[in-house]
């Protein structure tokens, strides 16, 4: 709603205006390709008037005649670039936007070159759009892609540190999630674990908030804001939680469908890209390989399969896409058929009208082709994505793994030991067997002996595994029994016990989000701390001043999240009539780009 205000020159658009509309370039950077892309498509730009989209440092051609849109952060290069544009008059008009606030100074250089090239009159408008978070679902948003290693998990828990670079950190964490709020038009109360990167982020919101709430002229969150009946009456819940609660479910084998793609394909901001098979047939010898083609599909919210889909277990999806291409086949016959009976090959318009009874048979086959049409898109599409996700399933075993992976953490008995796991040459990739021993030492209550450690570690370098995660996982386990005690352990284990048919019990993220929502009395939660930016006086403490459980939330991991605790927390939500929960994390990764981290 936002993104189409902006380009309608921050005007709402009218609703079933029949109108052309106004024609004009839009100009962004790549962090505003990366928040317009998963969510307006190039037709849907055009719809919109949108003839253009260019990047702001490409080499741009003048367009005397025509408005222009930027999208863009406040940097110093871009600014400079801007009025750059002005003293080349470029466009008729500029309407100038910023992902996150501009600087007072920075606002200035523009006006400076305005006036320098006589352009004060051409310069429209200029907003501050507060969209510096990019929305890949519904209820789904990710802080960042360009840049996002400056705000990973390996950048906040580097152990060389300072806390300069740590507050910066911090300052962009909250910059994003200021301008999450001010685009819901919401304030939350907040609530966050104590002694974690989630705390610090939680009082610097906090104070954000507040101090935008006390400049009554200029508050961000008063009158026409977007969000004005997106949420109920009842102020949203915040939870901040911090990756280190829970570094198993990254590495998990997981049987989803969405998570699987992530994590075995290369799915990006919505967009999965497929190696395409050349064929079966061998070059010659001596010749170099054929190249692979790459071919990338949107997996989309106009996607009725993938919505409805994405979070099944693999083998329904595939038993899915089997039954829409039979129902497909049989309407695609249907045409033929009656096309075939009334003696038509391709469009006799004469003989059509002469059958009047057949004619209201065709006309309906007929008219319900561009929809068919689409169907088989959609058919075709995710049969190569299917197809590519069971290759990698196969020639892995990763349905072995998932299954023993949930044995591990459900504390069933194994039908193979984990030596004989790690040691198979036929299952896994060395990667594999690393993401599962990591996944049975974070869950072991008790960490093996030192003689049984270097009997895996043994069998993983052979198996030709890189240790280095390890080593920080056992820091990172040392640090957190120290800090939580046995209870933490425990905790962790019941929370991503998993039970068969692949049904996922609660993951630890999910389970704290149940109890602060439902106001559920938890020693794992009581402590976490309670923030209200509208309370006038900010207080160090626990005891929530509402009592009533939350209809609507958002959870937020610092240091990154992942499409199985996702699909996690709307499988808990579904089950509760009314309530909303919406998931965010600093920086979306699969198990391969975490373990890179560890």
């Amino acid at each position: 709603v936002a993104l189409k205000r902006m380009l309608n020159f921050n005007v709402p658009p009218v609703k079933n205006s029949t109108g052309e509309p106004v024609w004009k370039v839009l100009i962004y950077d790549r962090f505003g390709q990366d928040i317009i892309s998963p969510l307006l498509s190039v037709k849907e730009l055009r719809d919109m008037g949108i003839t253009l989209h260019l990047l702001l440092h490409s080499d741009r051609d003048v367009i005397p005649d025509v408005p222009a849109v930027y999208f863009v952060m406040p940097t110093e290069e871009n600014i400079d670039r801007m009025c750059q544009d002005l003293r080349n008059q470029l466009y008729e008009s500029y309407y100038l936007n910023f992902i996150s606030a501009i600087s007072r100074s920075k606002l200035e250089d523009i006006a400076n070159a305005a006036i320098g090239a006589n352009a004060v009159i051409q310069v429209a408008k200029v907003f501050d759009q507060y969209l510096n978070f990019i929305t890949l679902e519904d209820d789904m948003f990710v802080l960042c892609n360009q840049n996002k290693e400056l705000v990973s998990y390996r950048a906040i828990n580097r152990p060389d540190i300072t806390d300069t670079e740590m507050e910066t950190i911090m300052d962009t964490i909250v910059d994003s999630l200021f301008c999450f709020f001010v685009t819901l038009g919401a304030i939350p109360i907040i609530r966050c674990s104590r002694g974690t990167a989630a705390e610090m982020v939680a009082v610097k919101l906090d104070k954000k908030l507040r101090e935008n709430l006390r400049d009554a002229r200029n508050s961000l969150f008063t009158g026409d804001t977007l969000g004005a009946g997106q949420f109920s009456f009842q102020r949203p819940l915040l939870v901040l939680v911090d990756r280190n609660i829970d570094l198993a479910t990254p590495l998990h084998h997981t049987w989803t469908y969405q998570a699987l793609v992530h994590d075995v394909l290369d799915f990006h901001l919505n967009r999965v890209s497929l190696e395409e098979s050349t064929g079966m047939e061998s070059s010659p010898a001596g010749a170099r390989p054929k190249k692979k083609n790459k071919k990338s599909y949107d997996l989309t919210a106009f996607d009725k399969f993938w919505q409805k889909h994405k979070g099944s277990p693999f083998p329904e999806v595939a038993e899915s896409v089997q039954q829409e291409l039979e129902s497909y086949r049989a309407q695609e016959d249907e045409v033929k058929r009656l096309k075939s009976i009334m003696g038509i090959e391709g469009e006799d318009e004469g003989a059509i009208s002469m059958l009047s009874d057949n004619t209201a048979k065709l006309t309906s086959a007929v008219s319900s082709l561009p929809e068919l049409l689409e169907k088989k898109r959609l058919i075709d599409l995710h049969t190569n994505v299917a197809t590519a996700v069971l290759e990698h399933i196969k020639s892995r075993k990763l349905d072995v793994y998932f299954e023993y992976e949930e044995k591990i953490m459900s504390k069933s008995t194994l039908d193979k030991s984990l030596l004989d796991m790690i040691s198979d040459p036929d299952a896994g990739t060395p990667e594999d067997k690393m993401r599962l021993f990591l996944i049975y030492y974070i869950s072991a209550a008790q960490a093996p002996s030192e003689i049984d450690l270097e009997q895996y570690k043994k069998a993983l370098t052979d198996a030709g595994c890189n240790l280095a995660p390890l080593s920080y996982i056992k820091q990172w386990k040392n640090f957190a029994m120290m800090r939580y005690g046995k209870e933490y352990c425990t905790f962790t284990n019941q929370c991503i016990t998993l039970i068969s048919h692949y049904v996922l019990q609660n993951l630890p993220v999910t389970r704290i989000l149940d109890n602060l929502m439902e106001m559920k009395s938890n020693p794992e939660t009581d402590d976490y701390r309670y923030f209200d930016p509208k309370m006038l006086r900010g207080s160090d403490s626990s005891v929530p001043r509402n009592k009533n459980p939350f209809q609507e939330a958002i959870v937020f991991v610092v240091g990154g999240g992942n499409y199985i605790e996702y699909q996690n927390l709307i499988d808990y939500i579904k089950g509760k009539q009314g309530k909303h929960v919406l998931y965010g994390c600093s920086e979306l990764f699969n198990a391969t780009q975490f373990i890179k981290q560890v």
